[in-house]
């Protein structure tokens, strides 16, 4: 399994899966990342948190831990 944390800088990748429950997982959602949206990951802060993606053609930054709960389909060029 891949998750978003994984992915590296300048790759995309789309989204299988988000995991967690409750509040978090409907943040995430809410945020426009859904089942079968691609992810472009922009840049990593360097202390790896957060992470700036793009996502439905806007620009977003999630937490490490948010970015692990998000499993993705292998990396797309």
């Amino acid at each position: 399994m891949n998750n978003l944390k994984q992915v590296p800088v300048g790759e995309k990748a789309k989204v299988v899966k988000i995991h967690g429950e409750g509040a978090v997982k409907r943040r995430i959602m809410d945020m426009g990342i859904t089942k079968g949206v691609e992810i472009y990951v922009r840049k990593v802060a360097p202390l790896g948190d957060p992470i700036e993606v793009t996502v439905r053609g806007y620009e977003l930054s999630l937490r490490k831990a948010d970015a692990e709960s998000i499993e993705v389909d292998s990396f797309l060029d």
